[in-house]
């Protein structure tokens, strides 16, 4: 069965074997930090809110992907999270070991504000044009009237890097002149921080357009169908982005991306999103760690993912996720 497939069968809710029995004692005193990515954070303060019953707290800071990694390295959290795998020279300054793993898949959205624009298609040759500043008007797109504001992030970004890899698939202009990153330098436009503030920016400015996870796109905003390799122009949605994270083979960190995915029914600019955490130096925290990441990776957390607008995971992805979670220590 492929991971398309899979991604969208519901199973069962169910703990997985091989997890540390963790005391009463150790539960109750089990507060836990983490910070990173804002891409899935309304997934991860979500799911965190179900550990309260066992006595395991989760503090998670969605400060954005370059600010978790960093405090990651820094030793200064529990985890970090991040939409842009941790780099190997990073991982290697990390003295108590990295294990990284996918912990949910997501689409990165082209959201607009323009009520005179009521269903918006994009070429990857518009979207690039867009955001380097080549496209200026709504009537360029046929849809709508007026300038076009554009909004793209401020502070360092896993979102920004997945968002600009796939520009860097889709137009050799773009990367050479703009390339992918976290933080690029922006041709045109506005920043906000993480997709929370991306997101308010573009609720507040008509004519408006910008990057942010799907699980953004709420109220005024509206999401661009675009158009993917295969010449389909495709909305962003669990079953879509599944389609395209299902191309993704990981590496020997549970890395893996690809930045303009084959397949008809495949969203262009989808990614997974990774936890950073520890091998060791855990101490006392260890048990209450490893049952905080095995609690999102249950079934009934990966389809809790699908409702807020994330992709869940399943088959051979979320097994080698699993797997990494048995291997943190005390």
């Amino acid at each position: 069965m492929t991971f398309v497939k899979k991604a969208l069968i519901l199973g069962t809710t169910a703990a997985f074997g091989g997890g540390l029995a963790i005391s009463a004692a150790a539960l109750a005193a089990a507060t836990i930090n983490g910070a990173g990515a804002t891409f899935p954070a309304p997934f991860y303060q979500a799911s965190f809110v179900g550990l309260a019953k066992t006595g395991v707290k989760v503090n998670y800071q969605s400060v954005g992907s370059g600010a978790g990694v960093r405090q990651f390295i820094a030793g200064t959290v529990d985890f970090g999270a991040t939409d842009e795998p941790i780099k190997a020279s990073d991982a290697a300054t990390v003295k108590r070991g990295v294990i990284q793993f996918p912990a949910s898949g997501g689409t990165i959205a082209l959201a607009y504000n323009n009520p005179g624009c009521p269903a918006l298609k994009l070429t990857q040759k518009q979207v690039v044009g867009i955001f380097l500043g080549q496209i200026n008007t709504w009537d360029e797109l046929q849809c709508g009237s007026g300038p076009i504001k554009v909004v793209h992030r401020s502070d360092g970004s896993g979102t920004t890097f997945a968002f600009t890899n796939s520009l860097s698939a889709f137009s050799s202009e773009w990367k050479s002149k703009v390339g992918e990153g976290k933080s690029v330098k922006w041709p045109v436009g506005v920043g906000g921080k993480g997709n929370e503030g991306v997101s308010g920016t573009l609720s507040n400015t008509p004519n408006s357009i910008g990057y942010i996870s799907l699980a953004y796109v709420k109220g005024k905003l509206k999401a661009a169908a675009v158009q993917n390799k295969a010449g389909r122009f495709v909305k962003p949605s669990a079953k879509s982005g599944a389609a395209a994270l299902n191309n993704i083979r990981l590496d020997g960190m549970l890395a893996g991306e690809d930045a303009n995915p084959a397949g008809e029914a495949s969203y262009p600019i989808s990614t997974l999103t990774w936890i950073l955490a520890y091998k060791t130096g855990n101490g006392e925290k260890a048990e209450a760690i490893q049952q905080a990441m095995e609690h999102l990776l249950t079934n009934s957390n990966q389809f809790r993912a699908e409702v807020l607008g994330f992709i869940p995971l399943k088959g051979s992805i979320l097994s080698q996720s699993r797997n990494a979670v048995n291997s943190i220590g005390k």
